[in-house]
């Protein structure tokens, strides 16, 4: 019998979790063909997330519950699920229950056609206008920097096989990007059309700040693209400006009257300043992230793991080079 494994990363969701625990079992149960296990990261959640967590372990002994020391994120905590997966079949969704476990066949059973990755599309997304903006912009850097094939949604939810997660935790370093490290190995994906509940409790743990750490990881970590950019903005703004000169100087020369312009000079020094300052920081990004990765920073620290029925393991720490 094949095995399925749902890797779900928590954060702040003590009120919805369980229900989704609760129907990821029922539905299982109910087909019948597979094994399975559920692997919860508990992404240093300030709420009671891993009190659930953890009752719910004691409860069904299929329940693997994973302490990270500190908030890596979302990605970084999908990672850590990866590596203590066993099923042949690796299924990922979110613990706010807007993933309906019981449409998991509609993904499952479109992998026997031969994909290696299988993901939710969504025909109506039940989410703010700024997660739908955020979801647009990843869409777009997916497709713009790492060649993600168009017309193709990579959502939080999708079953993938089990030889594309072990491919993707081979990458060690800090800011991991999950869609990216996936596209690497395979494009040989596709969608399934999945309804997109209403979240029942809570609100999205995706802050602006956090949507945009997720696309600097994608810049900075996939692709060179931007710094091909930095260059192109670079010698454009300097073409402009040596125009500039140039027409400045002839009409100087045809009519000596002519006044010199301070407010544009000023507003050609400020423009010239701030793209520079941009370039600097996008260089800084990526150096400082080389840095960070040069010095061995964990991908994710896992405090303790509880699986099922068993006593807490004894606290340990485990980083992205284990």
């Amino acid at each position: 019998m094949e095995k399925l494994s749902f890797v779900i990363p928590c954060y702040r969701s003590q009120d919805s979790v369980r229900g989704v625990l609760d129907k990821i079992t029922e539905t299982v149960k109910k087909d019948g063909r597979y094994d399975y296990e559920i692997i919860c990261v508990n992404d240093y959640s300030p709420d009671n997330t891993l009190e659930v967590l953890n009752k719910a372990a004691d409860e069904n002994d299929k329940i693997t519950v994973i302490d990270l020391s500190r908030n890596f994120g979302q990605h970084a905590a999908l990672m850590a699920g990866f590596n203590y997966v066993t099923g042949d079949i690796i299924v990922c969704l979110d613990d706010d229950g807007q993933n309906p476990p019981e449409e998991m066949f509609k993904l499952i059973d479109k992998l026997n056609d031969g994909y290696d990755l299988v993901s939710a599309r969504y025909e109506d997304k039940k989410r703010s206008l700024f997660r739908k903006f955020g979801t647009k912009m990843s869409f777009f850097m997916s497709e713009w920097l790492i060649n993600k094939p168009k017309g193709l949604d990579l959502n939080s939810y999708y079953a993938v096989k089990r030889f594309v997660v072990d491919e993707t935790i081979k990458y060690k370093n800090a800011y991991p990007f999950v869609q990216g490290l996936m596209l690497r190995i395979t494009q040989n994906m596709t969608n399934v059309m999945i309804t997109h509940k209403s979240r029942e409790t809570g609100e999205s743990g995706y802050s602006f700040t956090k949507l945009l750490s997720l696309w600097m990881n994608g810049f900075t970590a996939f692709s060179e693209k931007p710094l091909r950019i930095s260059s192109f903005i670079g010698g454009t703004c300097a073409a402009i400006g040596f125009i500039m000169a140039i027409i400045v100087v002839i009409r100087k020369l045809l009519d000596p009257g002519v006044p010199l312009g301070y407010s544009a000079i000023m507003s050609a020094i400020m423009f010239m300043s701030g793209v520079n300052m941009l370039i600097l920081g996008l260089l800084g990004e990526y150096i400082g992230r080389m840095y960070i990765c040069i010095n061995n920073a964990p991908q994710f620290t896992v405090r303790s793991v509880k699986r099922g029925s068993e006593k807490d393991d004894k606290t340990k720490s485990t980083t992205a080079d284990n």
